[in-house]
Order: structure tokens, then sequence, then C-alpha cells
């Protein structure tokens, strides 16, 4: 029963894992053909030395290369600190798939590691939305609110650059969902 238990464990955290690092940034090399239009911003943006401390100021024109760049970077680093963080705790888990002889410890192991894949699934999901994010600044939309066009603010971006809606669009959606919610 333990080795089914573990096995089961792997199969799952194996999975996740594997979502998770498929999802890396697959950016071309310098010494591949020369880029295309979402490639071109792509290694366009990747090009640009930002300077130590360099923080996107609205004195600039908004979403220019360096700010781009900047998210970019911001966007990466995150992903792949996510992506460190499901490696260590994957690795716990499997240190810690041991059957208990008591039942009551037995249930906070299992509620535990429960806990811990359904955080790995938020993940995961993060990962999707920075992957997202990337794509948007590839397109040349980041940055823009979904539904007004208009810009989310560097502020907003800075604090959450998975944002998608402007802080007024997203103050009106969770109005509208309180209002559904409560019907």
């Amino acid at each position: 029963m333990h080795g089914a238990l573990v096995d089961g464990y792997r199969n799952v955290n194996d999975l996740l894992l594997e979502a998770l690092m498929s999802k890396r940034d697959t950016t071309k090399t310098a010494g591949e053909n020369a880029p295309r239009g979402q490639d071109a911003q792509r290694a366009a943006a990747s090009s640009i030395v930002l300077e130590e401390g360099y923080r996107p100021s609205d004195d600039e024109p908004f979403m220019n290369d360096r700010q781009r760049a900047y998210f970019r970077r911001k966007l990466l680093n995150w992903k792949e600190e996510i992506i460190r963080e499901t490696r260590e705790t994957l690795a716990g888990m499997y240190e810690d798939a041991t059957q208990h002889a008591d039942l009551a410890d037995r249930a906070t192991s299992e509620t535990d590691r429960a806990l811990e894949l359904r955080a790995r699934d938020r993940q995961r999901k993060l990962v999707s939305k920075i992957d997202a994010a990337l794509a948007r600044i590839d397109d040349g939309s980041y940055g823009y609110c979904e539904e007004t066009g208009e810009p989310i603010g560097l502020k907003r971006l800075d604090a959450r650059p998975i944002a998608t809606l402007s802080l007024e669009a997203q103050e009106r959606h969770e109005r509208r969902e309180r209002v559904y919610r409560e019907d």
C-alpha cells in the first residue's frame, strides 16, 4: 500500500512539474535565422541592457523597449522562482512520503500533502498567466487594459505584472462579481 501511495504522489507531482516546465520561455538564440514579427520584438527586448536599479517611469513613453524588457525580465524571474520552489517542494514531498502507523499522523500527513498539491496547482495556473503576459509583451498588447484599451499604469504593473485590467476596470469587474454572487 505504501509503495502505491508514494507512486501515486510521484505521478501527480511528475505531471505537475512537467506542466510547469513545458511553459518555459522558448526565446530564439542569436545564431538562428533572423527573427520576424513577435520573434523580432522578443529579440529586441532581450538585447536591451537595463542598468542596475532601472525602474519604469511615467516620464518616458509608455511600454517602450526598456519597459517591455524590464517587465519581461521581471516575469521570467518570477516564473523561474516558482519553478524552483515547486522542485524543492516536490523533492521534500518525495522524502516525506513515509507511512505513519498512527491514523491521526497519517491523516495529518495526507492533509498536508493535499494542501501542498493545491498550492502547486495554483502556481501552475500562475505560470500560465505569466506565459500569457509574456505573449502580450511579444504581441505589443502588454500594459493595456483588455476591457478599455487604456494603459494599465506602471505602478500597477510593477506590483502585479500579470494584470490585464486597469484599476478602474478591475474594480468594476469585482463589483459585478459581487452582485452576481449575492443573487
